[in-house]
């Protein structure tokens, strides 16, 4: 590596080690099977956080932003709220475009949500078909991701809906956001979202995993979840 500065990554790394909690990083572990546990130190969240925040201006941060891959899963997590601080929405696009291929968890993955993307919502739609049409897993539950975080609401794009139920994947963590977009639809476009489930136009794994999540949210009323309960696929 050319240019390090003062505080290289084995120091950053020092410092992630320093707020190490073993209790939460034992827990964590658990919830992230597609993750050793001795890539996780056990950072916090809210710990992690107020240190990316702390080195929002510095060389440092910079630095850590090229320095991919990272080792530990801590590391990742710092690289993604590093993202959340760019304020240019092609700036961030680009580094999400580098970093997107080094993600192999869901809990990285979930958590980037940068304001930026918001700032040019054609441009995010482009680039989330993009992610959605990658090989890496992560890359397209992140597509599949922004469409729901962005497209579901006040600027709702019917045509999210076919693009989602289109998707065919062998990958776990794919089908599992494709089923939390629709369970996501059925709460806020109930009127679009059903006649996919009523037509079965997703894979029954997520046709059923939508239909479950859905009737967890308070957003649904109860006789509207017995009818969704109804449209339940037999897995036998």
């Amino acid at each position: 590596m050319t240019n390090i500065p003062k505080r290289t990554e084995e120091k950053l790394r020092a410092q992630l080690f320093s707020m190490q909690d073993e209790k939460y990083r034992s827990f964590h572990s658990r919830l992230m099977p597609t993750v050793p546990k001795e890539l996780v130190i056990g950072v916090r969240t809210p710990a992690l956080r107020s240190f990316a925040k702390s080195l929002a201006d510095s060389d440092e941060r910079e630095f850590f932003l090229s320095a991919l891959p990272h080792r530990y899963y801590d590391e990742n997590n710092l690289h993604a709220f590093f993202i959340e601080q760019e304020k240019d929405t092609e700036k961030c696009l680009g580094l999400l475009d580098v970093f997107l291929p080094f993600v192999d968890n869901w809990a990285t993955c979930d958590m980037m949500n940068p304001k930026a993307l918001g700032k040019n919502k054609n441009r995010l739609f482009e680039k989330s078909l993009e992610w959605i049409a990658s090989d890496k897993v992560y890359t397209v539950r992140y597509g599949i991701r922004m469409l729901m975080v962005h497209f579901l609401g006040e600027d709702f794009k019917k045509g999210c809906l076919d693009i989602v139920a289109s998707i065919r994947s062998d990958e776990y963590y794919v089908n599992m956001m494709i089923a939390w977009f629709f369970a996501t639809s059925l709460t806020k476009q109930y009127s679009h979202a059903v006649r996919y489930i009523e037509e079965r136009k997703l894979s029954t794994f997520c046709h059923n995993k939508a239909i479950s999540k859905a009737c967890d949210s308070f957003c649904i009323d109860k006789k509207t979840k017995e009818y969704l309960k109804s449209l339940r696929i037999s897995e036998k």
